[in-house]
């Protein structure tokens, strides 16, 4: 049996293999770790890539801030350095690392320092990391350096100990995807004989710093925080090396505790006083009930008293674990030596001796296999018991009718067994005693099976043994066969059960991973906060019946009620525990020690150790939520937790993404619109001046064609003007649509007359039918979008090249198409043409890129559609679809109406 027991999974192993293969594949992460700046993490880096680079490895400097430190820059001497990205922000030249030119240099390693910094706009990434995250997936390894201030994680801790944000952090879940973590580390006192020198901080920073962050008691706390976030990682690899090795012998290479906890209620004192020792020893340490498969079932006051030791646990800062087996000594030394515990608490037994010479010493078996592990016996007392509020009373398991229908199976074997007596043998006759003990342990449970098992050996004796139909025994070896008889009876009603009751536990798991299961797969669809909210609430009603609802916390700091389930109680009340519940990250309310008193239970929903919301559960029987519905709907949460976080992640990457956009179209207007200003203003003056000047000097014709310039930059930089008021009206949603019935020639015609000057001697083709409708449009709208496109057309095409105004109705709508026979458009432009400030790849050619994206806004307030194609043969459409509404009102005399303009030339 050990050796089956000690032989590998493998399904673990297989896990294992691969995943060693794929860590063997990916690029390679190192974090040089320290607790401060100034330790020395960039230097170490250098240093570590010299000898690399002594070794042959193509090592590249992507970024790397010496901050003027002699002897960092002394360390970067020899190694190639990626040339930097230059920004331009708000009149400051910003230096970034070039990620496309790292790709596609893509060194062996390459370094990046400061892995927290924030990107300056325009980058491709918000932050630092995610280009490191790119540079990983590219297949090129990364050193880098950050501060345990940094860790997103510790983020709160940092801020309590030096009364700083910072607001740099890098995730979590880098941080744990690093393939190594060197930590640098120094003295406090010599990193503030270091700032006082001048070697982190220079001037006034370095007075600042050492009155605020640089503090000696800070530096303690960061450094403590450092080392013991490296400890973990080193602590984490060792399992990992452990398992990787089938190490089943314990390390103690540090303390771990673990102390065995049952209803008894002595378990209080022993988690009370395990709580003091790893206090003392600062250890971790995990609080261990096993469930024997083959005993039976907890009483009520038994479960009760259990939760309450487990939630007490909780409590205490324990890791909480409920074993199952067959024996309580392997189940607890087995997880024991997988987690790598240094030492077992245990309650010194205080039954009868005879118990143990009967069914074994739980504490022997504990001493005697526990092997390198130290086993410590405690007293424990019946004082105070915590309580987790009133629970519903059990149900008894076994039923009257159960005991009835063991008599009554008995019964029929005997009289199955007594009419087949001339074909059956008396073995045969016990056998069917057994089959028959076997059903009623499956069916009615352990109790009746016993019974069976006593009243079938009493009726194979009376009525099967001779002499017969008395319980005299006139052969002994029958004495025999009725003990064997009864204790394969016992047996098999054990074993029945045994497997019975590990058939109910495996449906539980079932059940419950297949709700885990479902819930993640609806979560996965979920696109805001409320849709993940009401998929929580709809799983945690089936988990618990009553009511549920889902509270997020908003902005500003409220709680909001997003889903709602069931009959979930919507008092003042409710509002004050879930609140609570939020605030201290703890449940609250029914069952619980904070509020107990209310109608329901408030669970905190915890992101990345913070409370984002509360699960709040009203059960419909008013009782207290059992321990493993609580595990069970905290399980539920943590998982909702992940699609919240997404669903932020998500929002921040959309701000992040507008931030930018903004960003980059400001930077287009101000570059745009300070041209296409200065050129008009810088005419205007020219000319101005000049008649002012020599008025009497020039020319007749001098001064006509300065006033003609004067006019003409006029009408253009009211042109610009009036289309940046027109961009900014349709972006704030304040642009009116003024309807009113008017032909097309009127606005066509209208436009062709404004751009007589720009068009000159082009030839303009008009082509509609003469019975097309009257248009309910804003005609000054209309026909400024007609202007722009003819305007854009002029401006775009050869001055010999000819323009066509199409116009036709299709099915409720009129379709307008401005035609021309120049170059024409690029496949990826005839969509980003209507972006605010995009002006392609035209060269000389004055624009501030306005003018088509107006001209959409106005189709889109009109009901209607603005697209480009390219036309067969050369040049371009551009099709503008307005909808028909209605017809138009009667006119007093419709003779008298004057006909549509007919297909012509302009």
């Amino acid at each position: 049996m050990n050796e089956v027991r000690d032989r590998p999974d493998p399904d673990a192993l297989l896990r294992r293999v691969s995943a060693e293969e794929a860590r063997e594949k990916r690029a390679k992460l190192k974090i040089f770790f320290g607790f401060a700046p100034g330790v020395g993490k960039t230097y170490a880096m250098l240093e570590s890539a010299q000898r690399l680079r002594a070794q042959g490895v193509d090592v590249v400097i992507g970024c790397v801030e010496t901050h003027g430190r002699k002897e960092t820059e002394e360390r970067v001497a020899g190694l190639p350095v990626l040339p930097r990205r230059i920004v331009e922000h708000r009149g400051t030249r910003l230096e970034e690392l070039d990620l496309e030119a790292a790709l596609a240099r893509k060194p062996a390693l390459l370094l990046i320092d400061e892995l927290a910094h924030t990107n300056a706009p325009g980058s491709t990434h918000l932050k630092r990391y995610q280009d490191v995250v790119d540079l990983l997936e590219a297949g090129i390894d990364v050193h880098t350096t950050m501060n345990v201030q940094h860790v997103e994680g510790l983020n709160d801790v940092v801020a309590q100990i030096t009364q700083v944000r910072v607001r740099e952090t890098v995730p979590d879940a880098i941080f744990d995807r690093a393939d190594e973590i060197e930590l640098v580390d120094v003295p406090p006192e010599e990193l503030l004989q270091r700032l006082r020198a001048g070697k982190v901080y220079l001037g006034d920073q370095a007075a600042r710093a050492a009155q605020h962050f640089f503090q000696h008691g800070n530096l303690l706390a960061l450094r403590e925080l450092a080392l013991r976030r490296t400890a973990d990682r080193v602590d984490a690899e060792m399992q990992a090396y452990r398992e990787a090795h089938d190490i089943a012998q314990t390390w103690a290479a540090g303390e771990r505790i673990l102390v065995c906890i049952s209803p008894s209620p002595a378990s209080a004192r022993l988690l009370r006083a395990t709580r003091r020792m790893a206090a003392g020893l600062r250890a971790p340490w995990v609080a261990a009930y096993v469930e024997p498969s083959i005993a039976p079932p907890l009483t009520a006051a038994d479960r009760e008293r259990l939760d309450a030791h487990l939630y007490m646990a909780e409590q205490l800062g324990a890791e909480v674990v409920r074993l199952t087996g067959a024996s309580t000594s392997e189940a607890l030394l087995d997880y024991a030596r997988t987690r790598n515990v240094t030492r077992i608490l245990i309650g010194k037994p205080t039954h009868p001796r005879l118990r143990d010479r009967l069914r074994g010493s739980l504490l022997d078996e504990i001493v005697r296999g526990s092997g390198e592990i130290d086993v410590l016996v405690m007293s424990g007392d019946v004082g105070t018991v915590p309580t987790v509020g009133p629970r519903e009373p059990e149900r008894q398991s076994v039923r009257p009718a159960h005991w009835v229908w063991a008599c009554a199976f008995v019964v029929l074997a005997t009289v199955a067994a007594a009419l087949a007596r001339a074909l059956l043998a008396a073995p045969d006759v016990v056998m069917l005693y057994l089959v028959m003990i076997m059903v009623v342990a499956v069916r009615q449970g352990r109790g009746p099976a016993i019974l069976a098992s006593a009243l079938s050996v009493a009726a194979y004796d009376f009525f099967f043994v001779p002499p017969l139909f008395t319980f005299a025994v006139s052969d002994t070896h029958h004495v025999l066969t009725f003990a064997m008889m009864f204790g394969v009876g016992l047996v098999m009603s054990a074993l029945t059960l045994r497997i019975r009751r590990q058939e109910q536990s495996a449906l539980e798991r079932e059940a419950r991973t297949a709700a885990l299961y479902a819930q993640s797969r609806d979560l996965a669809t979920a696109l805001d906060d409320a849709q993940s909210a009401d998929i929580l609430a709809r799983h945690a009603l089936r988990a618990c019946e009553g009511g549920v609802a889902v509270h997020i916390q908003s902005r500003d700091g409220d709680l909001e009620k997003k889903a709602e389930q069931g009959t979930s109680p919507a008092d003042s009340a409710e509002q004050g525990v879930a609140r609570w519940a939020l605030e201290h990250a703890r449940p609250a309310g029914l069952g619980t020690d904070t509020i107990p008193g209310a109608r329901h239970v408030c669970l905190p929903i915890l992101m990345s150790g913070k409370a984002i919301g509360v699960l709040a559960v009203a059960p419909r029987s008013g009782k207290a939520l059992s321990f493993d519905q609580r595990g069970f709907l905290e399980a539920l949460a943590r998982q909702a937790a992940l699609s919240f976080e997404r669903s932020r992640l998500a929002e921040a990457a959309k701000a992040a993404s507008v931030r930018a956009r903004t960003e980059e179209m400001r930077a287009s207007l101000l570059s745009a619109v300070s041209h296409d200003l200065r050129t008009p203003l810088a005419a205007i003056t020219g000319a101005a001046t000049s008649l002012r000047d020599d008025g009497s000097k020039i020319s007749v014709v001098q001064h006509d064609e300065l006033v003609i310039t004067i006019c003409e930059e006029a009408e253009r930089l009211e042109r610009l003007v009036r289309n940046l008021l027109d961009m900014t009206r349709l972006d704030s949603g304040a642009m009116s649509v003024k309807r009113e019935w008017v032909p097309l020639d009127d606005m066509v015609s209208g436009a062709l007359t404004r751009l007589d000057h720009v068009l000159g001697e082009r030839e303009v083709t008009t082509d509609w039918p003469a019975d097309l409708p009257l248009l309910f449009v804003d005609p000054l709208l209309i026909e400024q979008v007609l202007l722009n496109l003819l305007e854009n057309a002029a401006k775009y095409t050869p001055a010999t090249s000819p323009l066509e105004v199409f116009a036709c109705v299709q099915a409720k709508d009129l379709v307008i198409e401005i035609r021309d026979r120049g170059p024409g458009l690029s496949p990826s432009d005839l969509e980003r043409i209507f972006e605010k400030f995009y002006r392609g790849s035209h060269v000389g050619i004055s624009g501030v890129g306005l003018g088509l994206p107006i001209c959409r806004g106005i189709a889109d307030a009109h009901g209607g559609s603005l697209v480009a194609e390219n036309r067969t043969g050369g040049g371009s459409v551009f099709r503008l679809t307005l909808p028909l509404l209605g017809a138009p009102p009667s006119m007093v005399d419709d003779e008298a109406s004057p006909a549509p303009q007919p297909t012509g030339t302009v």
